[in-house]
Protein backbone atom coordinates (compact mmCIF):
# COMPACT_ATOMS: atom_id res chain seq x y z
CA UNK A 1 0.00 0.00 0.00
CA UNK A 2 1.00 3.72 -0.33
CA UNK A 3 2.30 5.27 2.84
CA UNK A 4 1.53 8.49 4.13
CA UNK A 5 4.08 11.32 4.41
CA UNK A 6 6.05 10.84 7.73
CA UNK A 7 5.42 6.98 8.76
CA UNK A 8 8.14 5.43 6.15
CA UNK A 9 11.24 6.49 5.05
CA UNK A 10 11.63 9.44 2.06
CA UNK A 11 14.15 7.31 0.30
CA UNK A 12 15.39 3.86 0.56
CA UNK A 13 19.42 3.56 -0.66
CA UNK A 14 21.47 0.72 -1.85
CA UNK A 15 25.01 0.39 -2.49
CA UNK A 16 26.30 -1.49 -5.65
CA UNK A 17 29.94 -2.55 -6.00
CA UNK A 18 29.48 -1.58 -9.93
CA UNK A 19 27.59 -1.20 -13.29
CA UNK A 20 26.80 -5.23 -13.03
CA UNK A 21 25.59 -5.11 -9.55
CA UNK A 22 23.74 -2.09 -9.95
CA UNK A 23 21.08 -3.36 -12.99
CA UNK A 24 21.17 -6.62 -10.93
CA UNK A 25 19.50 -4.74 -7.93
CA UNK A 26 17.62 -2.42 -9.94
CA UNK A 27 15.75 -5.20 -11.69
CA UNK A 28 15.38 -7.16 -8.59
CA UNK A 29 13.95 -3.60 -7.13
CA UNK A 30 11.73 -3.26 -9.63
CA UNK A 31 10.00 -6.57 -9.34
CA UNK A 32 9.27 -5.95 -6.07
CA UNK A 33 7.95 -2.80 -6.47
CA UNK A 34 5.46 -4.33 -9.53
CA UNK A 35 4.57 -7.31 -6.93
CA UNK A 36 3.72 -5.04 -4.01
CA UNK A 37 6.22 -6.54 -1.90
CA UNK A 38 7.24 -3.07 -1.03
CA UNK A 39 5.99 0.42 0.79
CA UNK A 40 5.10 2.41 -2.51
CA UNK A 41 5.48 6.47 -2.09
CA UNK A 42 8.64 6.25 -1.34
CA UNK A 43 11.96 6.99 -3.36
CA UNK A 44 14.11 3.54 -3.75
CA UNK A 45 17.46 4.08 -5.26
CA UNK A 46 20.33 1.76 -6.10
CA UNK A 47 23.91 3.98 -6.42
CA UNK A 48 26.70 2.48 -7.88
CA UNK A 49 30.00 3.37 -6.28
CA UNK A 50 32.22 5.32 -9.00
CA UNK A 51 34.50 3.24 -11.12
CA UNK A 52 37.92 2.82 -10.54
CA UNK A 53 39.32 2.21 -6.78
CA UNK A 54 37.66 0.77 -4.61
CA UNK A 55 36.11 2.99 -1.65
CA UNK A 56 35.13 0.93 1.18
CA UNK A 57 31.42 1.95 3.02
CA UNK A 58 32.48 4.82 4.08
CA UNK A 59 33.56 6.35 0.53
CA UNK A 60 29.82 4.71 -0.53
CA UNK A 61 28.38 6.72 2.08
CA UNK A 62 30.11 9.91 0.80
CA UNK A 63 28.98 9.13 -2.74
CA UNK A 64 25.51 8.82 -1.77
CA UNK A 65 25.20 12.15 -0.48
CA UNK A 66 26.61 13.51 -3.67
CA UNK A 67 23.95 11.39 -5.64
CA UNK A 68 21.30 12.88 -3.13
CA UNK A 69 22.25 16.30 -4.00
CA UNK A 70 22.91 15.75 -7.39
CA UNK A 71 19.20 14.46 -8.00
CA UNK A 72 17.35 16.42 -5.50
CA UNK A 73 19.22 19.46 -4.81
CA UNK A 74 19.00 20.74 -1.53
CA UNK A 75 15.76 18.76 -1.00
CA UNK A 76 17.61 16.14 0.42
CA UNK A 77 18.35 17.90 3.36
CA UNK A 78 14.86 17.30 4.38
CA UNK A 79 14.63 13.14 3.92
CA UNK A 80 14.29 10.68 5.92
CA UNK A 81 16.53 8.13 4.52
CA UNK A 82 17.70 4.46 4.85
CA UNK A 83 20.90 3.56 3.79
CA UNK A 84 21.57 0.03 3.10
CA UNK A 85 25.32 -0.72 2.37
CA UNK A 86 25.10 -4.10 -0.31
CA UNK A 87 28.20 -3.33 -2.43
CA UNK A 88 31.08 -6.00 -2.42
CA UNK A 89 30.81 -9.66 -3.60
CA UNK A 90 30.16 -11.73 -0.57
CA UNK A 91 33.52 -14.17 -1.09
CA UNK A 92 32.18 -15.21 2.53
CA UNK A 93 28.88 -16.19 0.71
CA UNK A 94 29.06 -16.69 -2.12
CA UNK A 95 25.60 -17.69 -2.83
CA UNK A 96 24.40 -13.98 -2.18
CA UNK A 97 27.77 -12.62 -4.45
CA UNK A 98 25.30 -12.56 -7.71
CA UNK A 99 22.73 -11.13 -6.89
CA UNK A 100 23.42 -9.74 -3.72
CA UNK A 101 23.30 -9.96 0.19
CA UNK A 102 20.75 -7.43 0.54
CA UNK A 103 18.42 -10.19 -1.49
CA UNK A 104 19.25 -12.90 0.83
CA UNK A 105 16.07 -15.18 1.00
CA UNK A 106 15.00 -15.95 4.69
CA UNK A 107 13.30 -19.25 5.82
CA UNK A 108 10.62 -16.61 6.79
CA UNK A 109 6.99 -15.55 5.97
CA UNK A 110 4.98 -16.71 2.81
CA UNK A 111 6.16 -16.07 0.03
CA UNK A 112 9.81 -16.00 1.14
CA UNK A 113 11.12 -12.60 2.71
CA UNK A 114 14.39 -11.45 1.72
CA UNK A 115 17.07 -9.62 3.93
CA UNK A 116 15.36 -6.23 1.95
CA UNK A 117 12.11 -6.79 3.39
CA UNK A 118 13.25 -7.79 6.76
CA UNK A 119 15.61 -4.87 7.06
CA UNK A 120 12.54 -2.42 6.34
CA UNK A 121 10.29 -4.23 8.85
CA UNK A 122 12.51 -3.87 11.49
CA UNK A 123 13.23 -0.39 11.65
CA UNK A 124 9.58 0.14 10.54
CA UNK A 125 8.85 2.38 13.68
CA UNK A 126 12.28 4.27 13.26
CA UNK A 127 11.09 7.44 10.35
CA UNK A 128 8.61 8.33 12.45
CA UNK A 129 11.07 8.92 15.53
CA UNK A 130 13.52 10.45 13.31
CA UNK A 131 15.05 14.23 12.08
CA UNK A 132 15.79 14.57 8.84
CA UNK A 133 19.09 12.22 8.34
CA UNK A 134 20.37 8.85 7.10
CA UNK A 135 20.19 5.83 8.74
CA UNK A 136 23.25 3.69 8.13
CA UNK A 137 22.96 -0.01 7.74
CA UNK A 138 24.63 -3.67 6.09
CA UNK A 139 23.09 -5.82 4.44
CA UNK A 140 24.05 -9.04 6.34
CA UNK A 141 22.69 -8.03 9.84
CA UNK A 142 20.02 -8.78 11.88
CA UNK A 143 19.20 -6.52 14.90
CA UNK A 144 16.32 -7.88 17.44
CA UNK A 145 15.28 -5.82 20.58
CA UNK A 146 12.37 -5.50 23.11
CA UNK A 147 11.72 -2.15 25.01
CA UNK A 148 8.19 -1.33 27.39
CA UNK A 149 5.78 0.20 26.26
CA UNK A 150 6.39 3.41 27.09
CA UNK A 151 9.81 3.45 25.94
CA UNK A 152 10.57 5.03 21.98
CA UNK A 153 13.79 4.26 19.87
CA UNK A 154 14.10 8.14 19.18
CA UNK A 155 17.21 9.93 16.16
CA UNK A 156 16.69 13.73 17.09
CA UNK A 157 19.79 14.73 18.32
CA UNK A 158 22.84 16.43 16.02
CA UNK A 159 25.67 14.31 15.13
CA UNK A 160 25.56 10.59 15.26
CA UNK A 161 23.65 8.66 17.28
CA UNK A 162 24.48 4.47 17.31
CA UNK A 163 22.22 1.53 18.49
CA UNK A 164 24.35 -0.06 21.29
CA UNK A 165 23.90 -3.92 22.12
CA UNK A 166 25.57 -6.07 25.49
CA UNK A 167 27.99 -8.67 24.03
CA UNK A 168 30.51 -11.39 25.20
CA UNK A 169 34.07 -9.67 24.98
CA UNK A 170 34.92 -12.27 22.52
CA UNK A 171 32.20 -10.62 20.16
CA UNK A 172 34.01 -7.34 20.40
CA UNK A 173 37.03 -8.17 18.89
CA UNK A 174 34.92 -8.41 15.66
CA UNK A 175 32.86 -5.17 15.70
CA UNK A 176 32.89 -1.75 16.88
CA UNK A 177 32.80 -0.61 20.99
CA UNK A 178 31.72 2.09 22.75
CA UNK A 179 33.51 3.36 25.84
CA UNK A 180 30.40 5.14 27.54
CA UNK A 181 30.37 7.85 29.61
CA UNK A 182 30.17 6.40 33.06
CA UNK A 183 28.74 10.15 34.03
CA UNK A 184 25.35 9.39 31.88
CA UNK A 185 25.45 5.43 31.97
CA UNK A 186 24.04 3.22 34.19
CA UNK A 187 22.95 -0.27 32.55
CA UNK A 188 19.63 -0.44 34.23
CA UNK A 189 16.35 -0.79 32.04
CA UNK A 190 15.48 -2.19 28.55
CA UNK A 191 17.05 1.29 26.91
CA UNK A 192 18.96 4.19 27.77
CA UNK A 193 20.38 7.25 26.03
CA UNK A 194 24.06 8.11 26.78
CA UNK A 195 27.26 9.35 25.28
CA UNK A 196 30.20 7.79 23.97
CA UNK A 197 33.71 9.11 25.53
CA UNK A 198 35.26 7.03 22.45
CA UNK A 199 35.09 4.24 19.92
CA UNK A 200 37.17 1.39 19.66
CA UNK A 201 37.31 -0.26 16.07
CA UNK A 202 37.77 -4.50 16.76
CA UNK A 203 40.19 -3.84 19.31
CA UNK A 204 41.94 -6.65 21.61
CA UNK A 205 40.31 -7.97 25.13
CA UNK A 206 43.13 -5.89 26.60
CA UNK A 207 42.45 -2.81 24.50
CA UNK A 208 38.85 -2.83 26.08
CA UNK A 209 40.08 -3.18 29.38
CA UNK A 210 42.71 -0.63 29.07
CA UNK A 211 40.11 2.19 27.62
CA UNK A 212 37.08 1.34 30.23
CA UNK A 213 34.96 -0.06 27.69
CA UNK A 214 34.08 -3.41 29.61
CA UNK A 215 31.09 -3.30 31.91
CA UNK A 216 28.81 -5.53 34.47
CA UNK A 217 25.48 -6.79 33.09
CA UNK A 218 22.83 -5.15 35.13
CA UNK A 219 19.93 -6.52 33.33
CA UNK A 220 18.77 -9.72 31.20
CA UNK A 221 19.56 -9.50 28.02
CA UNK A 222 18.18 -11.38 25.03
CA UNK A 223 21.67 -12.90 24.42
CA UNK A 224 21.53 -14.21 27.95
CA UNK A 225 19.82 -15.86 30.74
CA UNK A 226 19.24 -14.02 34.22
CA UNK A 227 22.15 -16.56 35.76
CA UNK A 228 24.29 -13.93 33.34
CA UNK A 229 23.66 -10.94 35.66
CA UNK A 230 26.86 -9.82 36.94
CA UNK A 231 28.95 -10.97 34.01
CA UNK A 232 31.24 -8.44 31.86
CA UNK A 233 30.27 -7.25 28.35
CA UNK A 234 30.91 -4.47 26.15
CA UNK A 235 28.43 -2.22 24.20
CA UNK A 236 28.94 -3.04 20.44
CA UNK A 237 27.95 -1.30 17.24
CA UNK A 238 25.45 -2.14 14.59
CA UNK A 239 23.62 0.78 13.23
CA UNK A 240 23.73 4.52 13.20
CA UNK A 241 22.35 8.02 12.28
CA UNK A 242 24.14 10.65 11.08
CA UNK A 243 21.78 14.12 11.10
CA UNK A 244 21.19 16.18 8.26
CA UNK A 245 23.68 18.86 9.27
CA UNK A 246 26.55 16.26 9.69
CA UNK A 247 25.83 14.94 6.22
CA UNK A 248 26.13 18.03 4.81
CA UNK A 249 29.57 18.74 6.76
CA UNK A 250 30.57 15.27 5.29
CA UNK A 251 29.39 16.17 2.07
CA UNK A 252 31.37 19.69 1.67
CA UNK A 253 34.63 17.30 2.73
CA UNK A 254 34.14 15.03 0.16
CA UNK A 255 33.85 17.49 -2.67
CA UNK A 256 37.11 18.97 -1.16
CA UNK A 257 38.63 15.49 -1.52
CA UNK A 258 37.98 15.17 -4.97
CA UNK A 259 38.69 11.59 -6.48
CA UNK A 260 38.75 9.42 -3.23
CA UNK A 261 41.43 6.13 -3.66
CA UNK A 262 41.65 4.48 -0.59
CA UNK A 263 38.68 2.09 1.01
CA UNK A 264 37.31 3.93 4.03
CA UNK A 265 35.30 2.24 6.67
CA UNK A 266 31.84 3.88 7.64
CA UNK A 267 32.23 2.67 11.32
CA UNK A 268 35.84 2.47 11.74
CA UNK A 269 36.77 6.16 10.31
CA UNK A 270 33.46 8.08 10.77
CA UNK A 271 32.94 6.79 14.65
CA UNK A 272 36.67 6.81 15.80
CA UNK A 273 36.64 10.28 15.26
CA UNK A 274 34.32 11.15 17.67
CA UNK A 275 33.56 11.20 21.85
CA UNK A 276 35.75 13.51 23.95
CA UNK A 277 38.74 10.60 24.33
CA UNK A 278 39.52 10.16 20.65
CA UNK A 279 43.14 9.88 19.77
CA UNK A 280 44.39 10.14 16.70
CA UNK A 281 46.49 6.89 17.06
CA UNK A 282 43.86 5.07 14.80
CA UNK A 283 44.42 7.15 12.00
CA UNK A 284 48.28 5.72 11.28
CA UNK A 285 46.64 2.22 12.17
CA UNK A 286 47.08 0.38 8.62
CA UNK A 287 47.39 -3.17 10.25
CA UNK A 288 43.78 -4.07 9.57
CA UNK A 289 43.91 -3.17 6.12
CA UNK A 290 44.51 -5.55 3.21
CA UNK A 291 47.48 -3.27 1.52
CA UNK A 292 48.84 0.12 2.74
CA UNK A 293 47.03 2.46 0.96
CA UNK A 294 48.95 6.05 1.08
CA UNK A 295 45.51 8.29 0.82
CA UNK A 296 44.04 6.19 3.24
CA UNK A 297 46.40 8.37 7.00
CA UNK A 298 45.59 11.64 5.04
CA UNK A 299 42.16 11.01 4.34
CA UNK A 300 41.88 9.42 7.89
CA UNK A 301 43.33 12.48 9.67
CA UNK A 302 41.30 15.07 7.46
CA UNK A 303 38.05 13.63 8.87
CA UNK A 304 39.30 13.25 12.53
CA UNK A 305 39.67 16.93 11.94
CA UNK A 306 36.48 17.72 10.26
CA UNK A 307 34.36 15.57 12.98
CA UNK A 308 36.23 16.53 16.18
CA UNK A 309 33.88 17.54 18.69
CA UNK A 310 30.93 16.07 16.97
CA UNK A 311 28.44 14.19 19.45
CA UNK A 312 28.14 10.72 19.48
CA UNK A 313 24.71 9.82 21.14
CA UNK A 314 24.58 5.94 22.07
CA UNK A 315 21.14 4.40 22.77
CA UNK A 316 22.20 1.12 24.98
CA UNK A 317 19.49 -1.74 24.18
CA UNK A 318 20.09 -3.78 27.18
CA UNK A 319 17.49 -6.42 25.88
CA UNK A 320 19.00 -6.94 22.40
CA UNK A 321 21.03 -9.08 19.81
CA UNK A 322 23.21 -8.23 16.91
CA UNK A 323 23.11 -11.44 14.39
CA UNK A 324 25.86 -11.42 11.03
CA UNK A 325 24.80 -13.47 8.52
CA UNK A 326 27.96 -12.19 6.27
CA UNK A 327 29.90 -16.20 6.04
CA UNK A 328 28.82 -19.63 5.61
CA UNK A 329 29.34 -20.81 8.61
CA UNK A 330 26.98 -17.95 10.40
CA UNK A 331 24.51 -18.48 7.44
CA UNK A 332 24.18 -21.93 8.08
CA UNK A 333 24.16 -21.87 11.63
CA UNK A 334 21.50 -18.81 12.50
CA UNK A 335 18.94 -21.08 9.73
CA UNK A 336 19.94 -24.04 10.95
CA UNK A 337 20.61 -24.29 14.51
CA UNK A 338 20.19 -21.03 16.42
CA UNK A 339 17.51 -21.73 18.49
CA UNK A 340 17.25 -18.14 19.30
CA UNK A 341 17.10 -16.79 16.27
CA UNK A 342 14.20 -19.29 15.06
CA UNK A 343 11.93 -18.48 17.39
CA UNK A 344 12.41 -14.92 17.68
CA UNK A 345 11.83 -14.43 14.06
CA UNK A 346 10.00 -17.68 13.24
CA UNK A 347 12.05 -19.29 11.14
CA UNK A 348 10.70 -22.39 9.74
CA UNK A 349 12.54 -25.65 8.55
CA UNK A 350 10.99 -25.48 5.19
CA UNK A 351 9.22 -22.13 3.54
CA UNK A 352 7.30 -21.80 0.57
CA UNK A 353 8.26 -25.22 -1.06
CA UNK A 354 7.53 -28.08 -2.25
CA UNK A 355 8.37 -31.86 -0.33
CA UNK A 356 6.76 -34.61 -0.56
CA UNK A 357 6.16 -36.49 2.86
CA UNK A 358 8.12 -39.50 0.96
CA UNK A 359 11.01 -37.63 0.92
CA UNK A 360 13.41 -39.02 3.60
CA UNK A 361 14.06 -37.49 6.97
CA UNK A 362 17.34 -38.20 8.28
CA UNK A 363 16.60 -35.96 11.79
CA UNK A 364 17.84 -32.28 12.17
CA UNK A 365 16.72 -29.65 10.76
CA UNK A 366 17.12 -28.51 7.65
CA UNK A 367 16.24 -25.31 6.05
CA UNK A 368 14.17 -25.38 2.56
CA UNK A 369 13.82 -22.11 1.32
CA UNK A 370 11.51 -22.00 -2.10
CA UNK A 371 13.01 -25.16 -3.95
CA UNK A 372 11.08 -28.63 -4.98
CA UNK A 373 12.63 -31.40 -3.26
CA UNK A 374 10.99 -34.77 -5.15
CA UNK A 375 10.09 -38.03 -3.50
CA UNK A 376 12.68 -40.01 -2.13
CA UNK A 377 15.14 -37.48 -2.00
CA UNK A 378 16.76 -36.76 1.44
CA UNK A 379 18.58 -33.60 2.98
CA UNK A 380 20.85 -33.30 5.97
CA UNK A 381 20.82 -31.83 9.04
CA UNK A 382 22.01 -28.51 9.17
CA UNK A 383 22.14 -27.71 5.35
CA UNK A 384 20.52 -24.96 3.33
CA UNK A 385 18.61 -25.66 0.15
CA UNK A 386 17.33 -21.98 -1.91
CA UNK A 387 16.10 -21.74 -5.07
CA UNK A 388 16.65 -24.80 -6.04
CA UNK A 389 15.06 -28.55 -6.99
CA UNK A 390 16.02 -31.67 -5.98
CA UNK A 391 15.48 -34.62 -8.05
CA UNK A 392 14.59 -38.49 -6.07
CA UNK A 393 17.61 -40.17 -6.60
CA UNK A 394 20.02 -36.96 -4.48
CA UNK A 395 21.38 -37.53 -0.77
CA UNK A 396 22.42 -33.94 0.45
CA UNK A 397 24.91 -34.23 3.23
CA UNK A 398 24.91 -32.45 6.47
CA UNK A 399 25.92 -28.52 7.12
CA UNK A 400 25.35 -27.78 2.96
CA UNK A 401 24.45 -25.11 1.10
CA UNK A 402 22.72 -25.82 -2.22
CA UNK A 403 21.89 -22.51 -4.26
CA UNK A 404 19.80 -21.71 -7.87
CA UNK A 405 20.52 -25.36 -8.87
CA UNK A 406 18.64 -28.04 -10.28
CA UNK A 407 20.43 -31.90 -9.41
CA UNK A 408 18.84 -34.33 -11.43
CA UNK A 409 21.30 -37.28 -11.08
CA UNK A 410 21.72 -40.11 -9.11
CA UNK A 411 24.14 -38.78 -6.61
CA UNK A 412 25.60 -38.09 -2.77
CA UNK A 413 26.30 -34.45 -2.01
CA UNK A 414 29.18 -34.90 0.60
CA UNK A 415 28.57 -32.49 3.61
CA UNK A 416 29.94 -29.67 3.86
CA UNK A 417 29.29 -28.83 0.06
CA UNK A 418 28.93 -25.72 -1.32
CA UNK A 419 27.02 -25.68 -4.55
CA UNK A 420 25.61 -22.50 -5.97
CA UNK A 421 24.57 -22.63 -9.86
CA UNK A 422 24.37 -19.13 -12.53
CA UNK A 423 23.63 -18.49 -15.83
CA UNK A 424 26.07 -16.88 -17.57
CA UNK A 425 25.92 -14.73 -20.86
CA UNK A 426 28.63 -15.73 -23.35
CA UNK A 427 28.61 -14.60 -27.35
CA UNK A 428 25.16 -13.46 -26.65
CA UNK A 429 23.85 -17.24 -25.26
CA UNK A 430 22.90 -18.12 -21.92
CA UNK A 431 24.94 -20.47 -20.38
CA UNK A 432 25.55 -22.14 -16.77
CA UNK A 433 27.94 -22.23 -14.69
CA UNK A 434 28.31 -23.90 -11.14
CA UNK A 435 30.71 -23.22 -8.59
CA UNK A 436 31.70 -26.06 -6.11
CA UNK A 437 33.56 -25.78 -2.74
CA UNK A 438 33.39 -26.67 1.11
CA UNK A 439 31.39 -24.36 3.04
CA UNK A 440 34.84 -24.02 4.92
CA UNK A 441 36.75 -22.81 1.70
CA UNK A 442 38.73 -19.45 2.54
CA UNK A 443 37.97 -17.43 -1.25
CA UNK A 444 39.62 -14.43 0.30
CA UNK A 445 43.05 -15.82 0.49
CA UNK A 446 45.32 -15.48 -2.03
CA UNK A 447 48.81 -15.73 -2.63
CA UNK A 448 51.21 -13.00 -4.92
CA UNK A 449 53.39 -16.10 -6.26
CA UNK A 450 52.00 -19.15 -8.65
CA UNK A 451 54.84 -21.00 -6.40
CA UNK A 452 52.27 -20.48 -3.83
CA UNK A 453 49.42 -21.47 -4.88
CA UNK A 454 49.91 -25.26 -3.35
CA UNK A 455 49.01 -23.07 -0.14
CA UNK A 456 45.11 -22.86 -1.25
CA UNK A 457 43.19 -25.37 -0.21
CA UNK A 458 39.87 -27.00 -2.37
CA UNK A 459 37.63 -29.38 0.27
CA UNK A 460 40.96 -29.63 2.21
CA UNK A 461 43.12 -30.83 -0.65
CA UNK A 462 45.99 -28.30 -2.49
CA UNK A 463 45.11 -26.85 -5.23
CA UNK A 464 47.76 -27.98 -7.39
CA UNK A 465 46.86 -31.70 -6.32
CA UNK A 466 43.00 -30.42 -7.78
CA UNK A 467 44.75 -29.09 -10.81
CA UNK A 468 46.67 -32.60 -11.36
CA UNK A 469 43.82 -34.81 -11.17
CA UNK A 470 41.57 -32.19 -13.74
CA UNK A 471 44.24 -32.38 -16.13
CA UNK A 472 44.83 -28.73 -15.35
CA UNK A 473 48.36 -27.17 -14.70
CA UNK A 474 48.99 -23.56 -12.49
CA UNK A 475 49.99 -20.85 -15.08
CA UNK A 476 49.10 -16.92 -15.48
CA UNK A 477 46.12 -18.29 -17.54
CA UNK A 478 44.74 -20.32 -14.95
CA UNK A 479 43.53 -16.74 -12.90
CA UNK A 480 41.51 -14.04 -14.16
CA UNK A 481 42.25 -10.36 -12.73
CA UNK A 482 45.89 -8.92 -12.88
CA UNK A 483 47.35 -11.74 -12.02
CA UNK A 484 48.65 -9.85 -8.97
CA UNK A 485 47.23 -12.32 -6.91
CA UNK A 486 46.20 -15.77 -7.24
CA UNK A 487 42.94 -17.41 -4.96
CA UNK A 488 40.38 -20.04 -5.62
CA UNK A 489 38.02 -16.58 -6.35
CA UNK A 490 40.08 -15.94 -9.61
CA UNK A 491 40.87 -19.42 -10.30
CA UNK A 492 39.36 -20.81 -13.93
CA UNK A 493 37.95 -24.04 -12.70
CA UNK A 494 33.95 -24.04 -13.44
CA UNK A 495 32.98 -25.31 -16.70
CA UNK A 496 30.29 -23.71 -19.03
CA UNK A 497 27.92 -25.73 -19.71
CA UNK A 498 24.79 -25.63 -22.02
CA UNK A 499 22.51 -26.98 -19.07
CA UNK A 500 21.69 -25.89 -15.65
CA UNK A 501 21.77 -29.58 -14.57
CA UNK A 502 24.96 -30.38 -16.75
CA UNK A 503 26.91 -27.64 -14.90
CA UNK A 504 26.11 -29.23 -11.71
CA UNK A 505 26.81 -32.56 -13.25
CA UNK A 506 30.34 -30.95 -14.13
CA UNK A 507 31.37 -29.68 -10.55
CA UNK A 508 29.99 -32.67 -8.32
CA UNK A 509 31.95 -34.88 -10.66
CA UNK A 510 34.87 -32.36 -10.19
CA UNK A 511 34.51 -32.75 -6.21
CA UNK A 512 34.12 -35.98 -6.71
CA UNK A 513 37.33 -36.89 -8.38
CA UNK A 514 39.40 -34.65 -5.60
CA UNK A 515 37.71 -37.03 -2.58
CA UNK A 516 38.29 -40.16 -4.43
CA UNK A 517 41.56 -39.11 -5.76
CA UNK A 518 40.50 -39.96 -9.21
CA UNK A 519 40.82 -38.39 -12.43
CA UNK A 520 38.55 -36.08 -14.12
CA UNK A 521 39.59 -33.79 -17.13
CA UNK A 522 38.30 -30.55 -18.22
CA UNK A 523 39.80 -30.71 -21.27
CA UNK A 524 37.85 -28.98 -24.15
CA UNK A 525 36.25 -26.88 -21.67
CA UNK A 526 35.15 -23.34 -21.36
CA UNK A 527 36.40 -22.68 -17.86
CA UNK A 528 35.08 -19.57 -15.69
CA UNK A 529 36.51 -18.34 -12.36
CA UNK A 530 34.07 -17.10 -9.82
CA UNK A 531 35.17 -13.73 -10.88
CA UNK A 532 34.30 -14.20 -14.24
CA UNK A 533 31.04 -16.18 -13.24
CA UNK A 534 29.62 -12.75 -11.52
CA UNK A 535 30.94 -10.99 -14.78
CA UNK A 536 29.14 -12.94 -17.67
CA UNK A 537 25.81 -13.56 -15.03
CA UNK A 538 22.46 -13.31 -16.57
CA UNK A 539 20.58 -11.99 -14.27
CA UNK A 540 16.91 -12.11 -16.14
CA UNK A 541 17.60 -15.72 -16.74
CA UNK A 542 18.81 -16.74 -13.15
CA UNK A 543 15.70 -14.58 -11.78
CA UNK A 544 13.23 -16.37 -14.22
CA UNK A 545 14.62 -19.63 -12.69
CA UNK A 546 13.21 -18.42 -9.22
CA UNK A 547 10.35 -17.70 -10.53
CA UNK A 548 9.52 -21.22 -12.58
CA UNK A 549 9.92 -22.83 -8.74
CA UNK A 550 7.50 -19.82 -7.12
CA UNK A 551 4.80 -21.01 -9.90
CA UNK A 552 5.11 -24.32 -9.32
CA UNK A 553 4.50 -23.84 -5.67
CA UNK A 554 1.90 -22.07 -6.00
CA UNK A 555 0.00 -24.31 -8.56
CA UNK A 556 1.20 -27.33 -6.64
CA UNK A 557 -0.95 -25.20 -3.60
CA UNK A 558 -3.86 -24.59 -5.60
CA UNK A 559 -4.17 -28.08 -6.62
CA UNK A 560 -3.60 -29.45 -2.99
CA UNK A 561 -6.79 -26.72 -1.74
CA UNK A 562 -8.51 -28.42 -4.87
CA UNK A 563 -8.16 -31.85 -3.74
CA UNK A 564 -9.30 -31.46 -0.30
Amino acid sequence: RAVRPGEFWDLVAVTAADAEQERAFRRQLAAKLRDGALPLGARYHVFVDPPGHKIGNGGSTLHVLQRLEDIYGDKWTSFVVLLIHSGGYSQRLPNASALGKIFTALPFDDPVYQMLELKLAMYIDFPSHMKPGILITCSDDIELYSTGLTETITFDKPGFTALAHPSDLTVGTTHGVFVLDPSTFSGKGGLEYTSCHRFLHKPDVETMRQCGAVCVRRSSSADCGDSEVGSECVYTDSIFYIDHSTAEQLLSFYKQIGTLCCEIDAYGDFLQALGHGTTPDYTKNTSKMTKEESQLVEVRQKLRSLLKGTSLNVIVLNNSKFYHIGTTQEYLFHFTSDSKLKFELNLLPEEFSISSDKAEDLGGSPSIIQSILEPGCSVGPGSVIEYSRIGPQVSVGKNCIISGSYIDLKVDVPSNCFLSSLSVRIDDQVKYVSMVFSVEDDLKKNVKLLSDTNSLRFFGVSLQECLELWGMQVSDQLFSGDNSRFGLWTARIFPVCSSLSESVRMSLNMLHSVQHVSAFKLNGFKLLSVEEMLAYKDVEDMLKFRNQIRDEICLQRQKDKSDL
